[in-house]
């Protein structure tokens, strides 16, 4: 399409059609709206433009577009970025077109993406960014949350807010401010709710590009949340949950397939995520034996890796490739953060995206903790196996294979007993040779180390893990995992009684499991007898843990091979076979005598015994044994065992000497391992036995310890005290020598009790040694304080607390003295034993005051003296009152009372109560007990009258007397008991508003002997988020029927009643649904149909709009400005009823079509009022005359200040002539500065005057000169010139055609195309075949073959197709449109 035709729209205006001169110039750009901040369409424009030229000139000079041959400013834009120009030239005025401008580029803050307007920025100016962007927030509900950010830029830029899931322009909700103090732009939400959590985003733009970050709300719910319905409730319906999604399968970008000859893609991506450690087995897998050449690609690839994922990732490591857990489940996890929490993670296996979820009983699961992701696969199947990769965004972090093989365990590990320092062996025997399987324990999988030795056989089959030195925190299940396939077994370490460290094995016969994989490898043998490459076998040897012959190889399996091959030629051999070879050796037929288990390198203590073994596939073979070299027999001190295929050497008492190489030899098959000799320290049991006993002394006295020990110098020796270190001081002696230390702590005090720890160290080992240090003491004072327990007339009682430190020994006795207040003796009152920290003193004067002394005695000593307070002797001290008695029961002729004692006895004990009675409507009160106080807290009082009411109180007794009563019980009727009333029936609810609701029901049946008769009812409701219900009415009602009041709008609660009577309350009954406070439903709706769509208002006055709707629930209602948020200073306020829109002082900026939207869960309704701000025009400046043509005059005037302010104003030209004195308008609604008044007669004198118009009314005139002419007489010739003969005449056709249009509704459809003809063709408009040329509703026009058509207010009945008649003479033309309102 070439750029003339990328104008037609332009081309098609129907001034052009009628345009004296056009030319067109383009520079590879498109054609964008010409009115600035608005998108308007050409045929709108022709409205205002069709009449003259000069209408067209200013309303695009009114756009800031400049005239030809001026230089167009960088980053001018008209609502758009400026970028290389096109030209368009009419008349003398230029249109230049601008394409836009969009350049992505990322701040330095991370997080944020910039967007830039314009290709080069001016001096001086700059984009948005953020120099503190929103951090994420974990709010609790019913917080209030502040959302800060702070932005520069260069104009400053203006700061948005919005969030991905809803509105953020809810004053209720939400709240803008800015910070000039802190310079801060702030979001406050000011009650946050559970559905508030989300992303919300910041954008800071300015006229050269915008800048965007999103920041996490994550809300925590508090309270109890009901978490599941009864089965008889019904869940409230969540419309949500039940639209289907759309899962959409995407796929990514697969890795090319492997060519012959060339290293497999796949090899290259795994290598790219897997760590160095990993690089040989990953390779072995795929083939490759020497991946070094691979290292420099390597490098490459994976630094071009970490520049995709710093992208979106900022810190990324310990990635684990795919393994099955002991559980079954297969996981790869890496440890990640992300610089956005809310980027995508996506998971494809072979290409293809796999959904998943963060639940466990889900096939494919995501768990994060803190920065750990692990991904798991439940139950993986054979068909789970493939290629996964996991991608942030577009960058892939973590590439990992999971293969399946078809692998089954012949013989599965078994049970393995162990002692302590000894080492465990399980093995197993596969189905399928495998390079390596999956050794794990119940915490982690098991890597070859130090602790762990994984080995394989030659032929792949048997797998071999030794635990190495077994400790009891080695006890547990140990998992060996083949694909998907696993076995478990449990390891059990004992102490070893004779502390030699002996080994353990799986239980079972270790012959079976080599006749399993010989069996194995046989039969692969015979399928595989084909493929047999022509050389011969390799020698091989075993050791586990040592040396073997041939290869050099660390196996524990049965091998074949020549026992000739040896060294650097049986390794040569071996690596040829790897790369050539099958998977499994030639052959197994006389391949000689082998190991079947080699020695393995043993650690012996000094002293102990030793032992070295191994066993032959022959148990006929004989054997020698070597050390460092040298031939072993009976007479060096050892003692050689052969027991059939076992073969072992004990040395009985290691001594240092015996450490060495041993090696054992048969046939040509050799084994070697070293045995270490170890002296760690060590202490005689007599000597630790004494040393365990604890040392008692007195206070003041000095403690000692000493402790014989043995063992390998150099040893490290440290006394402890409470784990605290003791280093030599002024009361610390320490001294040690090589087989003996001694501490020595002197003056010891009570506080220096504690433990005493010595802790001897060498290379070999460490031993600890604990005992006690006891110091003995006087105690300390008895503990106060000092509680009353009685005072009477005639005696005293207290008690105390035991000492908190008894001395070290038990407190025999305590000594008690005696001071009367006001003199300054003591008296010894004698001991007291000190099991019983109290004391009664009978030897008193009433009315005296007494202080006493209380010393605690031991077998070391007296304590120091705890003084009591004054106590009185025989002070009135009356208990105070009870608890109010509660009715136990009633009947006719008996009510049955209870009571608790009171909290205050008086200071003595309570020897009884009085129960006094009121019968009601009384103020006598009379005592029942009337022989004499009651010992117990109940009673039945049985001086009732059947039918009538009593209140009862009770009063507390001491030996001083009868205390204060007790406020009264509830009243109580003497009657026999009635049963409670049953359920009320009928519950149903009447009506509902938002602060209420009412409830009907039906009174209970009267089931004799079952349930009495109701007397009346409770009302309770209970939020549905509380646990506890709330009664609304404090005393029963005898309706039935309640409204209950003072609810929250939109709450939910439930409902029950409850029948009651005087024997109690009923069964509640309740609703099987919570209730909404709310009306019912209503889609929102206008209520005024006379609403004004159109409103014009004087700059600087007010703007109130009142809208009033209805609608249930209460809705949410939004205002925007020309589709985008409304500016700070418009107020919004919003009521269940209505909205009100005020600016409180209006400017021309305010202009525009303000929309109000009201949105419940029935459904939204929108509403749109075009608002037009402006204010009296200024008049036109001087009007100019000028007559080219007789009888025509041409008036021209400077245009008026608003004409740039005010796009809606025109002028008004009148006139005055000196034959009548009249001003008569003459021509109205001029968009140009130039008008032509004809029919101008000569002799006669004219006034002209030029009024500016807008919405408020015309300007004051500019007046111009007067204009005359005169009137001459002459003779009135006309020369004709020659003239031919022409045919203009033509049939009708279309020079621009009707165009598809696209109107909002309730705005007004211009419609236009341009024809010609001779002659002049009748036009006729149609819409559904129906003549429009007579229809009042519509307007139509033809001027100059600019065929017009005119829908002041387009609605939904307006939509369809419009058609265009046009006919002559010579023929007939027509031409379509189709009308679409939205």
């Amino acid at each position: 399409m070439t750029h003339e035709e990328n104008l037609q729209g332009w081309v098609s205006h129907p001034f052009l059609a009628h345009a004296p001169m056009f030319r067109l110039v383009c520079y590879r750009h498109k054609v964008i709206t010409f009115l600035s901040g608005q998108k308007t369409d050409n045929a709108a424009m022709s409205s205002k433009t069709n009449q003259d030229p000069k209408a067209l000139e200013h309303a695009l000079r009114a756009t800031h577009i400049v005239p030809v041959g001026d230089q167009v400013p960088r980053g001018h834009h008209v609502g758009y970025p400026c970028s290389k120009v096109t030209e368009l030239c009419i008349y003398n005025t230029c249109i230049f077109l601008v394409s836009t401008v969009a350049i992505k580029k990322r701040s330095r803050v991370p997080g944020v993406m910039i967007t830039q307007y314009v290709e080069i920025l001016p001096v001086g100016k700059s984009t948005p960014d953020f120099t503190r962007k929103p951090m994420p927030i974990t709010a609790q509900e019913g917080k209030k949350v502040l959302f800060k950010a702070i932005v520069g830029g260069e104009p400053a830029p203006a700061v948005t807010w919005g969030r991905n899931n809803g509105e953020v322009d809810d004053p209720e909700k939400y709240k803008t401010r800015y910070d000039e103090r802190a310079q801060e732009h702030i979001l406050e939400l000011l009650n946050v709710k559970q559905d508030q959590a989300g992303a919300y985003k910041c954008f800071a733009t300015n006229e050269y590009g915008q800048a965007v970050c999103t920041a996490n709300l994550n809300v925590i719910e508090v309270g109890f949340k009901k978490k599941a319905l009864a089965a008889n409730e019904q869940a409230p319906q969540d419309f949500r949950k039940m639209l289907k999604k759309t899962v959409v399968v995407t796929r990514k970008k697969q890795l090319p397939p492997k060519k012959d000859g060339e290293i497999d893609p796949k090899l290259l991506e795994l290598l790219i995520c897997a760590p160095k450690k990993d690089y040989e087995k990953i390779c072995y897998d795929f083939g490759v034996f020497d991946f070094r050449w691979l290292l420099k690609r390597l490098n490459q690839l994976k630094k071009e890796r970490e520049d995709e994922q710093a992208k979106v990732v900022e810190q990324l490591g310990n990635v684990k490739q795919i393994e099955v857990k002991p559980d079954g489940r297969a996981e790869f996890s890496l440890d990640m953060t992300l610089q956005d929490p809310n980027s995508e993670i996506n998971l494809y296996k072979d290409g293809t995206l796999v959904p998943y979820d963060d639940d466990d009983k889900s096939k494919h699961s995501l768990k994060k903790t803190g920065k750990k992701y692990v991904f798991s696969i439940k139950d993986p199947q054979q068909e789970d196996a493939g290629f996964y990769q996991l991608d942030v965004e577009e960058a892939n972090v973590l590439t990992t294979d999971f293969k399946v093989p078809a692998v089954e365990f012949i013989a599965k590990i078994k049970d393995v007993k162990a002692f302590e320092s000894g080492d465990a062996i399980f093995q197993c025997v596969l189905s399928t040779p495998l390079n390596r399987i999956t050794w794990s324990n119940q915490d982690s999988s098991l890597e070859h180390g130090d602790k762990y030795e994984i080995t394989v056989s030659e032929d792949k089959l048997i797998h071999t893990l030794k635990v190495k030195d077994c400790k009891m925190a080695d006890n547990g299940a140990y998992y060996a995992i083949a694909g998907i396939t696993s076995s478990s077994a449990s390891l059990k370490v004992e102490a070893d009684p004779n502390a030699k460290g002996r080994d353990g094995t799986q239980t079972g016969d270790q012959e079976d499991l080599n006749k399993l994989a010989l069996e194995k490898q046989a039969k692969q043998q015979d399928d595989l007898e084909a493929a047999r490459p022509a050389d011969g076998g390799d020698g091989s040897g075993d050791g586990s843990g040592g040396k073997t012959d041939g290869d050099g190889t660390n196996n524990n399996l049965p091998t074949g091979g020549d026992d000739e091959n040896k060294g650097d030629d049986g390794d040569d051999k071996k690596k040829k076979r790897v790369r050539t070879g099958p998977l499994v050796p030639d052959t197994v037929i006389d391949c000689g005598v082998q190991f079947v288990s080699g020695l393995s390198d043993t650690v012996a203590k000094l002293g102990e015994r030793a032992e070295l073994s191994c066993k032959l596939s022959s148990e006929t073979t004989e054997g020698r044994w070597y050390k460092n070299g040298k031939l072993l027999t009976d007479e060096d001190g050892v003692t050689i065992i052969k027991d059939g295929a076992c073969h072992r050497l004990l040395i009985d008492c290691c001594k240092k000497d015996d450490a060495a190489v041993y090696r054992f030899e048969a046939e040509g098959r050799k084994s070697e391992a070293t045995l270490n000799i170890q002296d760690p320290p060590n202490i005689d049991a007599d000597a630790l036995g004494k040393f365990t006993k604890p040392v008692i002394i007195k206070a003041g006295e000095s403690a000692e310890w000493k402790l014989p020990f043995s063992g390998g110098a150099p040893m490290n020796i440290k006394w402890y005290k409470d784990d605290d270190e003791l280093l030599p001081a002024l009361n610390v002696k320490i001294e040690t020598s090589d087989t003996e230390s001694k501490l020595r702590l002197l003056k010891c005090q009570r506080k220096d009790c504690a433990e005493i720890k010595i802790k001897i160290k060498n290379e070999f080992g460490t031993i600890e040694a604990i005992s006690k240090l006891i110091v003995l003491d006087k105690p300390t004072p008895p503990q106060g304080p000092v509680d009353i327990m009685e005072s009477a007339v005639t005696s005293v009682e207290f008690k105390w607390k035991p000492p908190k430190d008894s001395g070290g020994c038990p407190v025999t006795n305590y000594l008690i003295e005696r001071q009367q207040v006001g003199r300054n003796k003591w008296s010894i009152l004698g001991e007291i034993p000190g099991s019983n920290p109290s004391y009664r003193d009978s030897d008193v004067t009433p009315g005296r005051r007494y202080c006493y002394r209380i010393r605690a005695k031991n077998a070391e000593g007296i304590s120091e003296y705890l003084q009591s307070e004054d106590i009185p002797a025989g002070v009135l001290r009356y208990p105070g009152p009870p608890a109010a008695p509660k009715v136990v029961s009633a009947f006719k002729d008996c009510i049955n009372l209870a009571w608790c004692p009171p909290c205050d006895n008086g200071g003595t004990k309570i020897v009884g109560y009085n129960l006094e009675k009121n019968k009601k409507g009384t103020n006598y009160w009379s005592l029942v007990n009337q022989g004499g106080p009651i010992t117990d807290t109940k009673y039945a009082v049985k001086d009732v009258f059947e039918g009538a009411a009593y209140e009862f109180r009770v009063s507390a007794v001491n030996l001083s007397g009868a205390g204060d009563p007790s406020i009264p019980c509830d009243t109580v009727i003497a009657r026999d008991p009635m049963k409670p009333p049953g359920k009320v029936t009928d519950l149903k609810l009447t009506s509902s508003d938002y602060t209420t609701f009412s409830l009907a029901w039906t009174k209970p049946k009267e089931m004799k002997g079952v349930e009495d008769e109701a007397q009346g009812y409770y009302v309770e409701i209970r939020p549905i988020e509380n646990l506890e219900w709330t009664r609304c009415n404090a005393t029963p009602i005898t309706i039935t029927s309640y409204t209950v009041l003072g609810l929250k709008a939109m709450a939910t609660y439930w409902a029950r009643v409850i029948a009651t009577n005087y024997g109690g309350d009923g069964e509640p009954r309740g609703f099987d649904n919570y209730i909404i406070a709310m009306p019912p439903p209503v889609r929102p709706k206008f209520k005024d149909r006379n609403m004004k769509t159109f409103v014009v208002v004087r700059s600087g006055n007010t703007v109130r709009l009142n809208i009033n709707f209805e609608a249930s629930p209460l809705p949410e209602v939004f205002w925007q400005k020309d589709s985008t948020p409304l500016p700070k200073h418009v107020i919004i306020t919003n009521s269940d009823k209505g909205s009100q829109l005020l600016i409180p002082t209006s400017e021309r900026p305010d202009s525009g079509i303000y929309t109000i939207t009201v949105k419940n869960i029935v459904g939204r309704e929108s509403f749109n009022v075009e608002i037009r701000v402006t204010d009296d025009p200024k008049p036109p400046g001087p009007v100019e005359l000028d007559q080219n043509i007789p009888g025509t005059v041409t008036l021209s005037w400077t245009p008026s200040p608003d004409e740039k302010r005010d796009d809606r104003l025109h002028y008004m030209v009148s006139k005055k002539d000196s034959f009548k004195r009249t001003w008569r308008t003459v021509a109205d609604n001029l968009f140009n500065n130039k008008f032509t008044v004809i029919n101008i007669l000569p002799g006669r004198e004219y006034h002209f005057r030029v009024f500016a118009k807008n919405d408020m009314g015309p300007s004051p005139p500019s007046e111009s000169p007067v204009f005359g002419t005169i009137k001459e007489k002459g003779k009135f010739k006309v020369n004709l010139p020659d003239t031919k003969s022409f045919d203009f005449q033509s049939p009708p056709s279309f020079i621009v055609p009707l165009k598809r249009r696209t109107t909002p509704q309730g705005y007004e459809c211009y419609m236009s195309c341009a024809v010609k003809g001779d002659p002049a063709p009748r036009v006729t408009w149609y819409r559904r075949n129906i003549s429009l040329n007579t229809n009042t509703n519509y307007h139509v026009t033809n001027v100059c073959g600019v065929c017009s058509l005119l829908i002041l207010r387009v609605g939904a009945k307006d939509s369809g197709e419009y058609k265009v008649v046009i006919e002559n003479k010579l023929g007939t033309a027509e031409s379509s449109m189709t009308l679409n309102v939205t």
